[in-house]
């Protein structure tokens, strides 16, 4: 008998029953990249992670609401509202416009998320698409008195809350007292910007009219503002880095839950950091590896896509090449036995091998109920196919049924053969398809068969072939 699925809420420091908000629903939202530069490799652990829930709901019957924002403004060098934009940054840097960095990285996290297997979420959100959402939810919470104005913005008075820092375990009073930094008109040291006013003396190229002048969104904001317009005011499950914990979703929660007076979110999930022998993986560091660093040395994305797996996402990973090694051997290794499989898919073991089977099914649905207990979850699937017992007929099922949930290809070879063109335009298409452009999706579909291929639509997403 399997084991209800049950999640750790940082929220609670638990693990939870998971009970959603409306029956056989999840609305979920995750912290997307800030696309300034490259993801790097531990950057995308979390969204292997928040890829992995995903799957394990949907495993679980659930139909999942997902939606993953894109931080093209707002977020600054220092989360203490401090510091240049770090898109203004990168468009110096790499001498383009800050519009042109936005789609060049942009482009690259979707190409790193095609890559590793990550399912797309239902809404992809710009943080520039959506600023009357952020004006909106800032002018209610100035019409509840939880604002005040300095000389370079609109800021949230973290005082007017008896349980700010909640989602953390914040002692604010000790942050109040050991407080030596230049507060500039901050009357708090916790309290953080809303909307920020473009210098005086220079024009920004990402900036907005408002009631207050002109200026750009703090990045706290964007989130809740695009999480509440397409999940609601009250929501299921948020997920993100733990790096995010202090600051940003403890900001997060301040804010929507003093705009909306009621709980935001139920559960908050967070992943561990990617660690090597110098430490967390950071891009501040200023050398980091990338999805395209592993390539290059001729790892597969979806041998680190099995490494991430190999490890609880609630506890540190240390990096190695010798792990990537291991990883890559024991990927190479279940290809290898898979690949026989479908020839004596015939071959069945009988009704003793279909009770192993189910008894195999449920061992891997109470690894991944427990709070994704992947490494488990792994060894039950290594577990099967090295087990006489069963027929090759079953063992195929179980690959098919595990593979929903490690995302990790076993049976799709069609992405081998195809183009990476090809898979782009399909990927083009079907975010076109989900924001209802359905011109450009037909132009694209077309677009596709011109050049010898046939896409299919599927509840899952979408196949496609050669013609």
């Amino acid at each position: 008998m399997a084991t209800p699925l049950t999640l750790y809420n940082t929220l609670t420091r638990k693990k939870e029953a998971f009970t959603p908000i409306t029956p056989g629903k999840v609305g979920m939202y995750s912290c997307g990249p800030t696309v300034y530069s490259e993801a790097h490799i531990g950057n995308l652990r979390a969204f292997v992670f928040a890829d992995t829930l995903k799957r394990v709901l949907t495993y679980n019957g659930f139909d999942v609401m997902h939606v993953i924002n894109i931080t093209d403004v707002g977020h600054l060098t220092s989360d203490a509202d401090e510091g240049e934009d770090k898109m203004e940054k990168g468009a110096k840097r790499d001498g383009v416009s800050v519009w042109d960095i936005a789609k060049r990285y942009t482009d690259a996290f979707m190409r790193d998320s095609r890559a590793l297997n990550i399912i797309e979420p239902k809404v992809w959100c710009k943080a520039t698409d959506h600023i009357k959402e952020q004006i909106e939810q800032v002018k209610i919470l100035e019409e509840k008195g939880f604002t005040y104005q300095t000389e370079d913005g609109i800021y949230f008075d973290t005082s007017k809350l008896d349980d700010y820092g909640k989602l953390a375990r914040l002692k604010v009073d000790k942050l109040q007292e050991g407080a030596r930094v230049d507060m500039g008109g901050k009357k708090h040291k916790t309290d953080f910007a809303l909307w920020k006013f473009s210098p005086k003396d220079e024009k920004r190229a990402m900036e907005w009219d408002s009631p207050w002048g002109k200026g750009f969104p703090g990045w706290h904001i964007e989130c809740s503002a695009m999480s509440t317009k397409y999940l609601g005011k009250h929501f299921d499950i948020h997920t993100g880095g733990m790096d995010l914990i202090p600051v940003h979703h403890t900001n997060e929660i301040a804010q929507s839950e003093s705009a909306w007076q009621k709980p935001w979110v139920n559960y908050w999930l967070h992943n561990e950091f990617l660690v090597n022998d110098k430490g967390k993986m950071a891009k501040s560091a200023g050398e980091f590896l990338t999805l395209h660093s592993l390539l290059e040395k001729g790892y597969d994305a979806l041998d680190y896509r099995y490494f991430l797996l190999t490890g609880n996402y609630r506890q540190q990973l240390m990096f190695s090449w010798e792990a990537m090694d291991s990883a890559k051997q024991s990927r190479a290794r279940l290809l290898n036995i898979i690949e026989e499989l479908p020839e004596q898919q015939e071959q069945s073991g009988g009704e003793r091998a279909v009770e192993l089977m189910e008894s195999y099914k449920n061992e891997f649905l109470n690894a991944v109920n427990d709070d994704l207990n992947t490494p488990t979850a792994l060894a039950t699937l290594w577990n099967a196919l090295r087990d006489k017992r069963l027929g090759k007929k079953e063992e195929l099922a179980l690959v098919k049924s595990f593979d929903h949930v490690l995302g990790l290809g076993l049976l799709d070879k069609q992405k081998l053969d195809i183009p990476q063109e090809i898979l782009d335009l399909a990927e083009q298409r079907e975010r076109a398809r989900r924001s209802k452009d359905f011109a450009l999706s037909d132009k694209l579909r077309d677009e596709i068969k011109a050049k010898g291929y046939q896409i299919n639509d599927q509840k899952e997403g979408w196949k496609i072939k050669k013609v």
